[in-house]
């Protein structure tokens, strides 16, 4: 698997995301963001501990 992305740019760009407002459902964001899913998911057991690790609030994913 080729990675693009540090663990630290996958946190970065999530709460970017979270903070343009995009939703970061994890549909949403694997048919948007394949190659941030696909990195967070190697770094992270699942796309959920990616989010907790951001300190996102997950009640405002939708």
């Amino acid at each position: 698997m080729e990675l693009n992305m540090s663990a630290d740019e996958v946190l970065g760009q999530i709460v970017q995301l979270h903070n343009t407002g995009e939703s970061l459902a994890k549909k949403n964001v694997k048919k948007l963001h394949p190659d941030l899913m696909k990195n967070a998911l190697y770094y992270y057991p699942s796309w959920e501990h990616a989010l907790q690790k951001t300190g996102v609030n997950n009640n405002n994913v939708h």
